[in-house]
C-alpha cells in the first residue's frame, strides 16, 4: 500500500529511470513497531507470539521511534504507515501514534481490529488517522478462526470493526485469498463492499516468511492458490478483472519489459519510501531482507541509510544469464509477482526466477487474451 510506487510503464521512460537512479525525495515510510501478534494466521510472513519476550525486548523504544520520525520528516516524509505484527499490542501504541502525529505526519494504521478499545477510538477521533486498514480473513467464525487459529478472534474482530465504523473513522478493508477461505471469497467480497463502498482489495499473493522459517513457509505454500484458481477468482470480480484488462493488458510488451542494463532493482523500491523493522532494520521495501540490503539504524543514522545505503543497493546488478535472458526479457512482467525481494524469500537469491510466479503470470496473460 505504498502510494509512492512507480509503475512498470513509467519505467519505460528512460528519463524517469535516470531520475530514479539519481536524486530521490522521501515521501513516506512503513514502521513495523512490533513483530508480535495476538493471532497466529496460517499465511503470515512476520508474526511472532504475542508473549515473545525476546522480540519485545528488541522493539524500538518510544524515544527511538520519535527520533526516527523527526529524522524522516527532515528528509521530506509526509506520511507514515504504522504496522506490525499487530501494532495495538504495544502498551505505548497511543504514545507512538501521538509522537508521529505531532510531527505533522499523515498516519495510516494496519490492524486486525481485535484489540481496538474505546480508548483507541478516543485517540483516533481526537487525532484522526489518514486511514485504518483492517484485514478480513472470513465472515463466519469457522472460516475466520481457521485462518487465525485463535478461539474467540472472530468475535473480537467484529467488535473492534464495529467500534471503528460506528465512530465514523476512515476504515479500509482488505482480504487475503487463501485456501482456507477460498470457499468464502464471494461472501467476504460482499461484506467488504457493503461496509466500505469506496474501497476494498483482495490479495492472492502470499509472501514467504521474512525470517525464512521453513515450517512456517510450508504452511504458507499450502495456503497458496493455484494459478488457475487465482485467475478464476480475479475473473469472478468483473470490476477487478476489467481493471486488470485495462491497466495491465496493454502493458504486455513484445519488446524487453525493462530498460537496457543488468540493474536488479528497476522498481520503485527506495525511490520515495523505506521500511523499518521493529528492531531497527532499514530496508528499501518491506519484503527486502537479503543481508546485503539491510541497514541497522541503531548502528548508524536514518539519514545515512537514505542518502548512502539506498543508492548502493539500487546499484546492485545481476550477472545471471538465466535471469537476464528469461525474467528481464519477459513480456508479461507487469502480470508477474516477481521482484528481487520476493525472489530472495523464495530461493535465497535476488536474481533467481520463481516458477510459481511465472505460472501465475502466464495464466493471467492467457485469461486476458481470451477476454
Amino acid at each position: 500500500m505504498n502510494e509512492s510506487y512507480v509503475s512498470t510503464r513509467d519505467l519505460h521512460d528512460l528519463s524517469l529511470w535516470d531520475k530514479m537512479r539519481g536524486k530521490r525525495a522521501l515521501t513516506s515510510f512503513d514502521l513495523e513497531i512490533t513483530a508480535r501478534c495476538n493471532n497466529n494466521c496460517r499465511h503470515c510472513y512476520i508474526n511472532l507470539p504475542a508473549g515473545d519476550k525476546e522480540a519485545k525486548e528488541k522493539e524500538l523504544s518510544l524515544e527511538e521511534i520519535g527520533e526516527i520520525g523527526t529524522e524522516a520528516v527532515a528528509l521530506g516524509a509526509v506520511w507514515c504507515l504504522i504496522t506490525g505484527g499487530e501494532p495495538l499490542l504495544r502498551d505505548d501504541f497511543s504514545d507512538i501514534y501521538l509522537s508521529l502525529k505531532k510531527k505533522g505526519l499523515l498516519i495510516s494504521v494496519f490492524t486486525n481490529a481485535t484489540l481496538v478499545t474505546k480508548e483507541h477510538i478516543k485517540l483516533f477521533k481526537a487525532y484522526p488517522p489518514r486511514d485504518i486498514e483492517v484485514s478480513v480473513y472470513g465472515v463466519s467464525k469457522e472460516s475466520y478462526e481457521s485462518v487465525t487459529r485463535r478461539p474467540g478472534s472472530f468475535a473480537a474482530f467484529r467488535r473492534g470493526l464495529d467500534l471503528l465504523f460506528e465512530n465514523g473513522l476512515n476504515v479500509r478493508l482488505k482480504a487475503m485469498a487463501l485456501r482456507s477461505n477460498l470457499h468464502e471469497q464471494p461472501e467476504i467480497a460482499r461484506f467488504c463492499k457493503e461496509q466500505t463502498k469506496d474501497y476494498f482489495r483482495f490479495d492472492p499473493f502470499l509472501h514467504l516468511r521474512y525470517d525464512r522459517n521453513p515450517s512456517r513457509n510450508a504452511e504458507i505454500m499450502a495456503e497458496r492458490l493455484s494459478p488457475e484458481e487465482i485467475v478464476a477468482l480475479e475473473q469472478s470480480d468483473p470490476e477487478r478483472f476489467q481493471a486488470l484488462a485495462e491497466g495491465c493488458d496493454k502493458l504486455i510488451l513484445p519488446q524487453s519489459a525493462y530498460p537496457p542494463g543488468n540493474h536488479l532493482f528497476q522498481c520503485g523500491a527506495g525511490t520515495a519510501s523505506f521500511s523499518l523493522s521493529y528492531d531497527g532494520l532499514f530496508r528499501l521495501c518491506p519484503s527486502l531482507w537479503h543481508p546485503d540490503c539491510v541497514y541497522d539504524v541503531k548502528q548508524g543514522t536514518l539519514t545515512k541509510a537514505w542518502q548512502t545505503f539506498v543508492p548502493q543497493v539500487r546499484e546492485m546488478r545481476s550477472e545471471s544469464r538465466e535471469f537476464l535472458d528469461m525474467c528481464r526479457k519477459c513480456p508479461f512482467i507487469n502480470l508477474c509477482m516477481w521482484c528481487p525481494a520476493h525472489a530472495y524469500l523464495e530461493t535465497g537469491e535476488l536474481d533467481a526466477p520463481v516458477d510459481y510466479f511465472c505460472q501465475v503470470a502466464h495464466a493471467r496473460a492467457a485469461a486476458l487474451h481470451r477476454a
